[in-house]
């Protein structure tokens, strides 16, 4: 064990379901993971059948879709809700071509034996997805988005500019959990929180609710380690003073940020 990160405290604020492996990778290097999980993934629950059509309302859409060309997969968790939401079948999906944003979520699919057929090799963002040669040309074909509610529109807009009918399958939503802060609260005040880790826009903005006005100075100053330069800007106008990007959204990416911040080697 490498002692790089020896005292410390490091804020996850992952899903508690996707932050245990940062946690540890955090603690063999003698760090402290301090778990505040501000989000919770929750499944949405299907609309019935004899209620009006509204597919980004958690409709299960592949069985009025029998023409459809594309699923594209925004995260791991779209992954695990959506074969959740169609009773763990994935035969029909198997007839369909599937891309994934990121590694992340190619491994989710993989996982369940489901083939990718598009990953972008660099990045892990719409971007990284719509410079694909495969998505280039897709005037007339029908595209179904699997993602959370509320999720970010240029995907679907560059899509449907370059001729494609797209449409969302929304199985999952994201809401503020109901966590202590206490630990949090007190660490900051001690001015023993050395650094903050953020993976979505949504995250940091929770953490600021979570923790109250109060407390919102003395987290600017905290080192933030956050995977995109999109969450960085965010941040940034939120007044953080120190943020650093990722390399990759991967924890061992995040490992070394953090290490990179506090002036050690993991």
């Amino acid at each position: 064990m490498n002692n790089a990160l020896q005292g410390v405290h490091v804020l996850v604020t992952r899903p508690t379901h996707q932050a245990e492996n940062l946690c540890q990778l955090i603690e063999q290097q003698g760090g402290i993971a301090v778990r505040f999980p501000t989000l919770e993934v929750v499944g949405i629950n299907p609309k019935p059948d004899n209620q009006p059509d509204n597919l980004s309302i958690a409709t299960n859409p592949l069985s009025k879709l029998s023409n459809l060309h594309w699923l594209l997969f925004i995260s791991a968790n779209a992954v695990n809700f959506a074969l959740k939401a169609n009773g763990g079948k994935i035969a029909q999906l198997k007839a369909m071509q599937i891309a994934a944003i990121g590694q992340a979520t190619a491994k989710a699919l993989q996982k369940v034996g489901l083939q990718v057929n598009v990953l972008p090799k660099a990045g892990f963002d719409s971007d990284a997805l719509l410079a694909m040669p495969e998505l280039q040309q897709v005037n007339g074909q029908n595209i179904l988005i699997v993602r959370g509610l509320g999720g970010r529109e240029e995907l679907a807009n560059v899509l449907r500019s370059r001729g494609a009918n797209v449409d969302y399958w929304e199985v999952y939503q994201r809401i503020i959990p109901d966590v202590d802060n206490a630990e949090v609260v007190s660490l900051l005040e001690q001015n023993k929180l050395d650094v903050i880790v953020i993976t979505s826009c949504e995250a940091l903005q929770n953490l600021i609710t979570m923790l109250g006005t109060a407390y919102t100075k003395p987290l600017t100053t905290v080192w933030l380690v956050v995977i995109s330069d999109r969450i960085k800007r965010l941040a940034v106008e939120m007044g953080f003073t120190r943020v650093a990007v990722t390399e990759y959204p991967s924890d061992s990416a995040i490992l070394d940020a953090v290490c990179v911040v506090i002036n050690r080697v993991c």
